[in-house]
């Protein structure tokens, strides 16, 4: 199991916890889930969330 993949699974694990059913209890875990994936994946090595903040215009 990749960093990305315990990422992802901490974020709906949370949101569960958090908020039990509802659309915004959907949302959420999306919302969630995503960050813990892109938060897993930057730890992991797989992804570089660095050049999103340096970028120059």
């Amino acid at each position: 199991m990749t960093a990305s993949t315990t990422g992802l699974f901490a974020g709906l694990l949370l949101t569960i916890a958090i908020v039990a059913g509802g659309w915004v209890g959907l949302l959420l875990a999306i919302v969630l889930g995503g960050g813990g994936y892109l938060v897993g994946g930057h730890v992991g090595g797989e992804l570089d969330l660095t050049a999103l903040w340096n970028r120059r215009g």
